[in-house]
């Protein structure tokens, strides 16, 4: 009778411990996250290296200053271009710069931004060039693009004492799952922080539209993180100091200096600030838009302004806003365009150009605001673009497939000049 007993006495007792196993395991759960991968900060602040030219593998950002054409290779560093004749453009040499993005020039200065670092290089002499000062964590809170935008930042991986971080690998984690968000690791959702500089003045070059540095005169405007405006006084390069920090509920993206005025592109809406105290920007006025990530270019009394879908800002809308600025403390939306998937944008005496993503490049005379669509002046298609710079009769533009020169002295028969590919 006794024996009889023991084996249902048995069987509960692992059903109990089964249960509460269970119950436990409940309460764990795994999931698919970016962990960082870094770089000790000895070996990431070493001075930028010269290397033979190099041909284009991923390009960002585009430059010019002084018949040279500045490229971006994402991450790695600069593409230098001898443009004196556009029609044969010559790679002349590459700068090994970690983690940089984006350039700006004055006199023989270059600024580059370097992951979380702001270098001043001199580059007097192309071929050497030699770093003369660099502010350390400039931009501390820029990360390196996710390998994957549709998981989470692993956030409290994170420990920026350990060194710079460079990139990211995806892991399994486990964490313990509490009631009411208990326990959930913290994350954030977004693309890197990139920086543009846009070039201002007779000492300086010239920028792109998708521009997060702005270069006015001895200042630099940036974008430091997506909510911070600076300012920097780059005049001694020596010695450049931060004169401002403007905080915003918007996330800004894009920065363009026009007529005393700074424009800046956000998610949400244009922000005009006065630079009449180029040291300390002041707010002048807004206009809201639909959420969406936008770069803005400004010609007399108008502001162009691209919006797209298809990025991290979770819009669905692709158009051109067209603004009247005329009363820089009440700007008003004049019309909106349908666009395929616009990106950078530039103006020149009337001539709009677009770089409407996989949709090629259009351009456009855009002397009616009212009726830009119904004038369109050329469609290069076939080619994925980016950014363009107007430089008067010649237009760079850098795309996926590369970098395009064009001849646009006559804008009813503009002419493709020359193009260095990307890739072997």
């Amino acid at each position: 009778m006794k024996k009889k007993m023991f084996y249902p006495v048995m069987i509960m007792f692992i059903l109990i411990i089964s249960l509460v196993s269970c119950n436990k395991d409940e309460n764990i759960y795994s999931y698919e996250a970016m962990v960082p991968i870094y770089m000790d900060f000895k070996e990431f602040r070493q001075p930028p290296k010269v290397k033979s030219a190099r041909n284009i593998q991923q390009a960002g950002k585009i430059y010019f200053k002084d018949n040279y054409i500045f490229i971006n290779e994402v991450n790695e560093g600069i593409h230098i271009i001898d443009n004196t004749n556009p029609s044969y453009p010559k790679k002349v040499t590459f700068y090994e710069i970690t983690g940089n993005v984006d350039m700006a020039i004055r006199g023989n200065m270059l600024f580059v931004d370097s992951y979380i670092d702001l270098i001043a290089i001199d580059i007097s002499d192309i071929h050497n060039p030699v770093e003369v000062s660099r502010i350390e964590n400039a931009f501390p809170e820029v990360l390196p693009l996710p390998v994957d935008f549709n998981l989470p930042y692993a956030w409290n991986k994170i420990d920026r004492s350990k060194g710079v971080i460079v990139g990211w690998e995806v892991e399994t984690l486990t964490a313990e799952y509490h009631h009411w968000g208990g326990g959930w690791p913290w994350w954030r959702f977004g693309a890197t922080m990139d920086f543009t500089m846009e070039g201002a003045g007779n000492a300086a070059g010239i920028a792109g539209s998708m521009a997060r540095f702005m270069l006015n005169n001895q200042y630099l405007h940036s974008i430091a993180q997506p909510h911070v405006l600076k300012t920097i006084d780059v005049s001694n390069a020596a010695n450049m100091l931060q004169t401002d920090s403007i905080s915003s509920w918007r996330e800004m993206e894009t920065l363009f200096r026009y007529d005393g005025h700074l424009f800046v592109g956000t998610t949400t809406g244009m922000v005009i600030y006065s630079l009449a105290n180029p040291s300390h920007p002041q707010f002048v006025s807004e206009l809201d838009h639909i959420n969406a990530c936008d770069p803005v270019v400004v010609e007399n009394d108008i502001a162009y302004v691209t919006l797209r879908a298809g990025t991290w800002c979770m819009n669905t809308t692709n158009q051109l806003d067209v603004i009247d600025i005329s009363d820089i403390e009440s700007p008003t939306l004049l019309k909106s365009y349908p666009m395929f998937n616009p990106h950078g944008l530039g103006i020149d005496n009337g001539i709009l150009f677009i770089c409407d993503g996989a949709d090629g490049l259009k351009v456009y005379d855009a002397t009616n605001p009212l009726a830009i669509q119904s004038n369109m002046i050329a469609h290069f298609r076939g080619i994925d673009t980016y950014d363009v710079i107007p430089l008067g009769d010649i237009l760079l533009m850098i795309g996926h497939d590369g970098l395009f020169q064009y001849d646009y002295s006559d804008p009813q028969n503009i002419r493709l000049l020359s193009h260095i590919e990307v890739g072997n």
